[in-house]
């Protein structure tokens, strides 16, 4: 489990597939501290950590295709910048929200507007069961735990202030661009029960 409290940056240093899949490898500040089986949420995916480098500061993340449709890890290519978060410590403080590491879809992002002193991201998704978001409820971006707002069965918005932006992937963010969305488990589980 997670909490969409980004913990570093990762930058993607080689893809080689195999098959269907796809092995990342990854630098990252963090990498002495990995063992193998461990889970680390990638852009919001939560992927097994299969090899680890501690001298070169690498670990190697393999993506199924299942994977690969349903986010945009397919897209991704050396030097690509990714978020990162280790799995939630049981003794560690609850910052954001519950986040599995489970992308529901790969949406796109609509606009990014400069609002001098922070950013508003638009994003626009499939409608479907269990895609809900309300109005200050919880979303999770890239992995990262926002709150959205202008909430509509296709789309929403984000505001993202300085902090966020120059750690996490969102001052790369392009209109055009794809992002993994995970919706709240909560408002899945009740729309489940809703029949929405």
């Amino acid at each position: 489990m997670f909490t969409g409290i980004i913990e570093a940056l990762g930058t993607i240093t080689a893809v080689q597939t195999e098959g269907t899949n796809r092995h990342f490898t990854v630098a990252t500040p963090f990498a002495a501290e990995l063992q193998v089986d461990q889970s680390v949420a990638h852009d919001g995916v939560c992927l097994t950590v299969v090899a680890v480098d501690a001298a070169a500061g690498t670990h190697v993340v393999t993506a199924i295709d299942e994977t690969l449709q349903k986010t945009n890890l397919g897209s991704w290519a050396a030097g690509r910048q990714v978020n990162l978060e280790r799995c939630l410590a049981a003794n560690g403080r609850f910052d954001g929200h519950i986040v599995q590491g489970h992308v529901d879809l790969a949406a796109v992002c609509e606009s990014v507007t400069d609002q001098n002193g922070s950013w508003l991201y638009r994003f626009r998704h499939a409608p479907g069961a269990g895609r809900v978001t309300v109005e200050k409820g919880s979303i999770c971006i890239n992995g990262t735990s926002l709150t959205c707002f202008e909430s509509t069965d296709t789309g929403f918005s984000v505001a993202i202030i300085p902090y966020t932006y120059a750690h996490t992937t969102f001052q790369h963010l392009r209109a055009g661009d794809p992002v993994n969305l995970e919706f709240d488990i909560v408002g899945k589980y009740v729309a489940r029960l809703l029949g929405k």
